[in-house]
């Protein structure tokens, strides 16, 4: 699939500000699937500086910097991205997930000592009991690890309630476990933290997913919205598999992806601090569209 994704962040500031300093990650990841042939960052008003780096996980990320009085930013990314299906994997045929774990452990420099960095608590996702015990029924003994990692993102998805209006971008993944409700950022750091709790690696996926209106409705512009998942480390000759709770599916071509880190501070489109703004408005439209329809 062929995707033209147009990703449009507007802060109204209710006093002039007069410094920002911000970092965006919003250019798709090149990978093995996926390509990005062209992509263009549009910040209105004018940085006096900008710089582009990769960050520690291969993100690319941009730093601007605008100074002199201002009451609203702009940010607007522009991508055409090329998405192939995923290679099929019988999750049965996988290592039983109590191998990879033990792998994960092992004090020499390979594929499974660097996954296990993600095996730890991190910024948003704690590790504990509470996590490791929802995530047991998923996890019995020598079960295969991806047939272990598809049952719970089934469980997530049958027990959690997606309710937009329930949590916001700082509710602690352990107020999420108990109310069960969320949304996609939610679904992912719990499942991320159950994952995790039994010792195996998870990362935090962000990117978009294209959306389809209700039959016989005309899709909305700017109706589409930043999307995250899951990404398990499972094994050697397996490598990383993805899995979405909140749709309980395997990503595929559907599924676009941006940036990956240990949870959201990590990968988040655009952060950054202002001096003088007040009370500030954020607002958020994102367009995912196949190259037919664009």
């Amino acid at each position: 699939m062929r995707y033209n994704i147009i990703h449009r962040t507007t802060y109204t500031y209710e006093s002039p500000v007069t410094v920002c300093h911000y970092t965006a990650r919003l250019e798709p990841r090149a990978l093995p699937f996926q390509e990005c042939p062209w992509h263009e960052i549009t910040i209105r008003p004018e940085p006096v500086q900008r710089a582009e780096r990769a960050d520690y996980f291969g993100n690319t990320s941009i730093y601007f910097e605008i100074e002199g009085s201002h009451q609203k930013l702009e940010v607007i990314a522009r991508s055409l991205v090329e998405v192939e299906p995923s290679v099929a994997i019988d999750p049965s045929a996988t290592p039983v997930w109590e191998s990879v774990r033990d792998m994960c452990r092992s004090d020499q420099f390979n594929s499974y000592s660097l996954a296990g960095e993600l095996t730890y608590a991190s910024p948003l996702i704690p590790v504990g009991i509470v996590y490791a015990e929802y995530a047991r029924p998923s996890f019995p003994a020598k079960r295969p690890v991806l047939e272990a990692v598809c049952d719970l993102n089934r469980r997530i998805h049958e027990d959690f309630l997606f309710d937009p209006s329930a949590t916001d971008f700082a509710t602690p993944v352990e107020e999420v476990l108990k109310k069960k409700r969320g949304v996609c950022q939610d679904f992912a750091q719990v499942m991320i933290a159950c994952i995790r709790s039994l010792g195996l690696p998870a990362r935090y996926v962000s990117g978009y997913l294209e959306t389809l209106p209700p039959p016989g409705q005309v899709k909305l512009v700017g109706a589409d919205a930043s999307h995250a998942w899951v990404s398990v480390f499972c094994g050697e000759s397996i490598g990383w598999m993805d899995a979405d709770p909140t749709n309980n599916i395997l990503p595929s071509d559907r599924h676009i992806t941006v940036a990956w880190g240990r949870d959201f501070s990590d990968v988040s489109p655009l952060r950054g601090v202002t001096i003088g703004a007040g009370e500030q408005r954020l607002q958020v439209a994102v367009d995912v569209l196949p190259e037919s329809d664009g």
